[in-house]
């Protein structure tokens, strides 16, 4: 199974794609979409053409996207739910399923809990796929396709004796499944 996972912003757009065979995942591409210093119509259009072109371009089976996250201000919740809508058509017009996690989810599945720093999701990526990221939204983009593969398919990602709490936050660790496209 293949998942391409995205970690929506509208100045930054993180996505990783990732195969899985048996109880192996394997680093198909990943990066991150810097649209510029173009206006806000501009930076969500050019996000939804590289989106439509990884997904055109890579056999996808799947799209896992991060959840709404309020954090900061409603500026930037706008902006991120702006990003998102993009990304959520993108992978509706290639008629994929999308599943979408929150923060804490992909934390626990790809770091062991789900306060992990984003130090910790990178050194993950190290130690699970050999490379380093370029900027810690394509990091957070393949811990959220891993989290997609994981939690679908029931394999963690890591050895449990890196991932401490293992078990116990896979058990409570329930995804919300969307699917778009096709009759309601």
């Amino acid at each position: 199974m293949v998942v391409l996972g995205i970690d929506p912003g509208s100045r930054r757009c993180g996505y990783g794609v990732v195969e899985r065979t048996g109880a192996r995942f394997r680093h198909v591409v990943s990066g991150v979409v810097e649209p510029g210093d173009l206006s806000v119509a501009e930076r969500l259009a050019v996000i939804f053409d590289r989106l439509s072109e990884l997904l055109l371009r890579e056999r996808v089976d799947a799209v896992a996207v991060e959840a709404v996250f309020c954090g900061r201000s409603a500026r930037s919740a706008l902006a991120l739910g702006q990003a998102r809508g993009v990304a959520l058509a993108a992978a509706a017009r290639a008629g994929l399923p999308v599943f979408e996690y929150a923060p804490a989810e992909v934390k626990s599945a790809f770091a062991g809990h789900g306060r992990a720093e984003k130090a910790q999701i990178i050194r993950m990526m190290r130690m699970l796929f050999g490379r380093e990221a370029r900027l810690a939204d394509e990091a957070d983009a393949l811990a959220i396709a891993v989290c997609c593969l994981a939690r679908r398919l029931g394999t963690k990602p890591a050895p449990a004796k890196s991932r401490g709490a293992g078990l116990a936050a896979r058990r409570s660790l329930r995804p919300s499944i969307r699917r778009f496209g096709g009759s309601p």
